[in-house]
This record gives C-alpha cells, sequence and structure tokens, in this order.
C-alpha cells in the first residue's frame, strides 16, 4: 500500500513538473528579452587608438585592443550582457545581506555576557576604585542592589600586565586627572547658548567687511565648523604634492596621446554611471591614472587596464560596496582576466606608494559652492550642479593639468556664477575670502573652461554633457553660456 502510494505521488509530481516547464520557457524566454535590451544600454568605449577617427562607434564592444581581435557576435554580447544583470544581481543581494547583518540582533553576545564566571572571591583593592570598569551582574541576582560578592568586573580579562593601574592610594592624581579632563573636555550649556563652540583658533570670516559667514551650523557634525577651516588650508598644502606632471605627454609616453587619455576618461564617466559611483571615486580615478602616466610608459593596448585598475582601487577607496573585479574585466568585454587586472592594481598601489589620499577639485567644490551659496541670490542647487559639471569636463582636458585642483573648482564657480547671472560680477568678497583667490587669479583657468563649455556640445566625447543633460541634474548642460566674459569681470576690486 504504502509502495503504490510513493508510486501516485512520484507520478503526479512529474505531471506537475511537466505542467511547469511551459512557464518557466517563457519566462526564459523574457528574460533572454531583456538581456537583448540591456545589451543596448551601454555604449562602447570607442576607438582609442585614434589612428584614423576619435569618434564613438557603438557597434564595436567594450575594451577592443586591436583591430585584429575577433568580435563577438550579437547573440554572444547578448549573453554578457545577461552575465552584467547577474553581477549586479550579486551586488545587491552582497548588500542586501550586509543590511540584514546590520539590523539583526546579536543574541550570542548577550549570551557569552551572561554565561561569565562569577568571581566569588575578595576583590582586588586596585580594580574597586577603577571607573571605567564594566561591571556585570551575576546569574544568581535578585533584589534591587547589588552586593561586591555577586558583581564582577570584565577589566580584569582586558588588563594586561604590562599596565600599572591607579590604586586608592594615588587619589591625589585622580583628582588631578579629574580636573584637567573636566576642564578640557567638558563644554557647559551656557557656553553653547553663547555660541562659542571651541577656543581653536582659526580665522574668522567676519573680521572682513562684506563676507558672509557660511560656518554657523554648529549643530550639524558633518559641517565641521570649527574644523573647516583648518582642513581647507590642509588641503591646500596637499594639493601641491599629489599633483601629476604637466607634460608627461612629451617626455613620458611614447605610444599614447592626449586624445586617447580623454577618450579612456570619458568611457570611466559612462561606468561610474554604471555602476553609480560616487563622484569623488571618478576624480580620484584619473588623478590615479595621471600620477601613475607621470613615470610610466605605457602602451594604448594597456591604457584601457591602467583606467580599470585605477578605478577599482578609487572605488575601494571611496565606495561602501566596491564593484568586484570580475565586474570591471566585464566592462572591458573580458579583454583583460582578473590576473591582469589585479597585477596592474599591484603595480600602480607600489609606484604610487600607496598614497590614496589626493585633494581633488570635487573637495574644494564643496566648500566653494557654500560660499557661492552665501548670498542666496541664485537657485543653489542649479549653481552646484553647474559648477560640478564644468569640473567634471576640466577632467578630460590634458593642457587643464597646469592648474592646481583649487583654481580649477574655483574657476567652475567663477563661470558658473556667470553663466547663471550674466550681467552681475560673479565674484564678491565672501569667494574671495573662503577660496583665497582673486579674480585676477582665475583669469587664464576661466576662460579655458568657458571654452569647453561652448564646444563640449560638438564634441566626440559626450558622456559628461550627457549626464548633466538629465533631469536629475537640472539640466545644466544646455544652459547658454555668453560667447565671451567682460574682461572688468577679472579686474580685482579695491577696497
Amino acid at each position: 500500500m504504502n509502495r503504490r502510494s510513493s508510486i501516485t505521488s512520484s507520478t503526479s509530481a512529474a505531471a506537475s513538473a511537466s505542467a511547469k516547464r511551459p512557464a518557466a520557457m517563457e519566462n526564459a524566454a523574457k528574460l533572454a528579452t531583456a538581456m537583448g535590451e540591456q545589451a543596448k544600454k551601454r555604449v562602447a568605449l570607442g576607438n582609442i587608438s585614434n589612428q584614423s577617427n576619435v569618434a564613438r562607434n557603438p557597434a564595436r564592444p567594450l575594451g577592443a585592443k586591436s583591430a585584429n581581435k575577433a568580435i563577438p557576435t550579437s547573440s554572444a554580447s547578448t549573453v554578457k550582457k545577461g552575465s552584467l544583470t547577474g553581477a549586479r544581481d550579486t551586488r545587491l543581494s552582497r548588500s542586501s545581506a550586509v543590511t540584514s547583518a546590520t539590523i539583526r540582533p546579536n543574541t550570542n553576545k548577550s549570551s557569552k555576557r551572561s554565561s561569565l564566571p562569577v568571581n566569588n572571591g575578595p576583590k582586588p583593592a586596585a580594580a574597586a576604585s577603577l571607573t571605567s570598569c564594566i561591571i556585570v551582574e551575576s546569574s544568581n541576582f535578585s533584589g534591587d542592589s547589588v552586593s561586591l560578592d555577586e558583581t564582577m568586573s570584565t577589566c580584569d580579562l582586558m588588563k594586561s600586565p604590562d599596565v600599572e593601574y591607579i590604586d586608592n592610594g594615588d587619589s591625589s592624581v585622580v583628582a588631578s586627572l579629574e580636573r584637567r579632563a573636566t576642564e578640557n573636555l567638558h563644554i557647559s550649556e551656557h557656553v553653547a547658548a553663547a555660541g562659542s563652540t571651541s577656543n581653536i583658533d582659526v580665522p574668522t570670516p567676519m573680521e572682513v567687511d562684506n563676507v558672509i559667514d557660511v560656518d554657523t551650523n554648529h549643530n550639524d557634525p558633518q559641517f565641521c565648523t570649527t574644523l573647516a577651516c583648518d582642513i581647507y588650508r590642509h588641503l591646500r598644502i596637499a594639493e601641491t604634492k599629489k599633483i601629476p606632471s604637466t607634460n608627461f605627454m612629451e617626455t613620458i609616453q611614447k605610444d599614447i596621446n592626449a586624445s586617447m587619455r580623454s577618450i579612456l576618461i570619458d568611457w570611466l564617466v559612462e561606468v561610474a554611471e554604471e555602476y553609480r559611483l560616487v563622484p569623488d571615486t571618478l576624480y580620484l580615478t584619473v588623478n590615479y591614472i595621471d600620477r601613475y602616466l607621470s613615470g610610466n610608459e605605457i602602451n594604448r593596448q594597456r591604457l584601457q587596464l591602467l583606467g580599470v585598475a585605477c578605478m577599482l582601487i578609487a572605488a575601494k577607496y571611496e565606495e561602501i560596496c566596491a564593484p568586484q573585479v570580475e565586474e570591471f574585466c566585464y566592462i572591458t568585454d573580458n579583454t583583460y582576466f582578473k590576473d591582469e587586472v589585479l597585477e596592474m592594481e599591484a603595480d600602480v598601489l607600489k609606484y604610487l606608494k600607496f598614497e590614496m589620499t589626493a585633494p581633488t577639485s570635487k573637495c574644494f567644490l564643496r566648500r566653494f559652492i557654500r560660499a557661492a551659496q552665501g548670498s542666496d541670490e541664485v537657485p543653489a542647487l542649479q549653481l552646484e550642479f553647474l559648477a560640478c559639471y564644468i569640473a567634471e569636463l576640466s577632467l578630460l582636458e590634458y593642457n587643464l593639468l597646469c592648474y592646481a585642483p583649487s583654481i580649477i573648482a574655483a574657476s567652475a564657480i567663477f563661470l558658473a556664477n556667470f553663466i547663471m547671472q550674466p550681467t552681475k560680477r560673479p565674484w564678491n568678497a565672501t569667494l574671495g575670502h573662503y577660496t583665497l583667490y582673486k579674480p585676477s587669479d582665475l583669469s587664464d583657468c576661466v576662460k579655458e573652461l568657458h571654452r569647453l563649455f561652448c564646444t563640449s556640445a560638438g564634441n566626440n566625447l559626450p558622456a559628461i554633457r550627457e549626464k548633466y543633460s538629465q533631469h536629475k541634474y537640472k539640466f545644466v548642460a544646455k544652459k547658454y553660456c555668453p560667447a565671451s566674459i567682460p574682461l572688468d569681470y577679472f579686474q580685482d576690486e579695491v577696497h
């Protein structure tokens, strides 16, 4: 009887499985169609060799090394685009796993604390005087009070034999330490209400006439109002030490030129948009590329490999969840193997001596945009996006490497103000105070950025323009820019 019922159940299971097959085949057909649409989404890198034309070729796969490389058929390309979907789903599941691990209560930790042995012996005098010890109640505790025998200190578990603790005999030392800590660390409510937040010696913006104080939000710690001036003063010093050579194309490189560099960066902008990387990752990637090219000759077949390796490093530095090495191999159409990307990554890190922190134009833009928005005369969001668009255009131009990142950021603010309000002077005392630049200091750089902005619509590298032509960036790339900037705007005002 049992055998017959088992046979009947297996037959019904097989019938239900066969009934589900058409639905599965239908889902597979839908998935293939979605993969085909995904295959048309990303634009190819184009002819990075720059031998015939720098125009983009959408039909060519990403990362083709040379003309003799076999170009996959459309069906193969569709399958590989499906692998991107799988890779992105993997990233999504990985981030979901991180999130779930973050919000899941840690029951093991509490159970370990409750299972600590109880020390019923005499308690050392030194441990009794430590105020930083954590008192853990024993498992047989009852009532509202805790006796000394029913408690234990976790300091005994972490105490190192080389550390000397202060006992009760050094009460004068303890009192001195408490007094100094109270004087130096405690901020009373009366002082905070008065507006004094720190005794750090920083420049006071209101000491200058007609300067708007942008460091007034003391409640939000992300603004770092008490340290902002010191931070940007340090960045101004550091930017002179982490800049690439301004003539490496002429002195170091033999097989690549400035146009190939622009094509690579234009493609990296698309990659950053595809994986939704933060802007700092893109800026750092370009910084690593230029610093590496300043001292290492490279051929055009490995230029894209250098680009993805530098973006991998920058993503690890900036992103919460960086793309995997396999994903960077995929976006090059598997032109490079995983071992090649890792080898190039190690080579870049070794040459840069692991000095990954580098001030970029984006670092200074945050401060300068805040100073430009102090007057509230122009839409804040449009001004911010327009300045970011101009600064990103500068990444494509090899000739702009001669300008420091802070100058490019200040010039981007200057030009953005001019585009938003052409009839008004784009520079004021507030911007001069926080950027430490005068209009005459920015004249040459502003004119170069103005030329880039006016010619960006007709060039063969449209990634940045298409990016900032979207609604989420307020269509700032489509804004009208006057053909010339009045020369009197570059004259320094005499106070």
